[in-house]
C-alpha cells in the first residue's frame, strides 16, 4: 500500500491503525456520570489521571452532584483534592461550576461548547473530552500528546491546541474524533514519547515523516 502523501491521507491511515492497536480505547479518568467526569477533568489540568483517580472518590462521596457542590465553599472542597496541583484554584473552579450548573442548566451538564467554556476552569479541551466521552457529541481534545504526535505525523504545522483541533476535525468522521484523540494519547504515552520515541516498536513507522527507523 502506498504511503500517504497529504496530512488528510495520514490521518485516515493513523485513525486505521490506531484502531486495530488500541480497540478499547477509553477515557482513563474514573466517572459515573457527565458531572463527575467534568470534575475529574477540571482537576486532570496539570496532573496526572491517576492522581485525580485516588482523589475523586472521597470527593464525590462528600459531593456527589451540582447542587451539594454548590452550596460548598471553596475552602471546603480543598481537603478532598489537596494532593492535587493547583487545589485551592482547582476547589474555587469546582465551586463556581457546580453553582453555574445549578442556576442555568438546571444541574445539567450542557453539551453545547459555548456553554461549556463559560464554566470556571473549563476550555476547549476540557469541554471535548465531555463531549466525546460523556455526552455523545463530536470532541476532539487536544493535549500535549495529540500535539506532539500531531506535528511529528506532519498532520499540521500548528502549535497553538485550538488552531490544531481546527486542523484535525476536518480528517476525522464527527463521530470518531474522541476516538482518534483517545487512541493518539494512548499512542504518546506508550510508545511515541517526547524524548525517547520508539519507533522500532511502532506500527505507524513505515510512513511516519519522523520515523528514526
Amino acid at each position: 500500500m502506498a504511503n500517504p502523501r497529504t496530512p488528510g491521507g495520514r490521518a485516515r491511515r493513523v485513525h486505521e491503525r490506531l484502531a486495530h492497536e488500541y480497540p478499547e480505547a477509553k477515557c482513563e479518568l474514573d466517572h459515573r456520570n457527565p458531572f463527575e467526569l467534568l470534575v475529574a477533568t477540571i482537576l486532570s489540568a496539570q496532573a496526572t489521571d491517576v492522581g485525580v483517580n485516588k482523589a475523586t472518590p472521597r470527593l464525590f462521596a462528600r459531593f456527589p452532584d451540582p447542587w451539594s457542590m454548590a452550596e460548598a465553599a471553596p475552602e471546603q472542597v480543598e481537603p478532598y483534592v489537596d494532593t492535587i496541583g493547583l487545589y485551592r484554584q482547582k476547589s474555587r473552579s469546582l465551586v463556581g461550576t457546580a453553582r453555574l450548573l445549578v442556576e442555568d442548566y438546571h444541574g445539567e451538564v450542557p453539551s453545547a461548547m459555548k456553554d461549556l467554556i463559560r464554566l470556571p476552569g473549563v476550555g476547549r479541551k476540557t469541554a471535548n473530552v465531555v463531549r466525546s466521552v460523556a455526552l455523545d457529541q463530536p470532541g476532539l481534545p487536544v493535549d500535549t500528546h495529540v500535539t506532539r504526535l500531531s506535528r511529528r505525523l506532519e498532520l499540521t504545522p500548528e502549535t497553538n491546541p485550538v488552531k490544531i483541533e481546527l486542523a484535525l476535525n476536518p480528517m476525522v468522521p464527527a463521530m470518531e474524533r474522541g476516538e482518534f484523540s483517545l487512541r493518539l494519547i494512548l499512542h504518546g504515552r506508550r510508545v511515541c514519547s517526547a524524548r525517547t520515541p520508539r519507533c522500532e516498536d511502532c506500527v505507524l513507522n513505515d510512513f511516519c515523516p519522523s520515523t528514526r527507523v
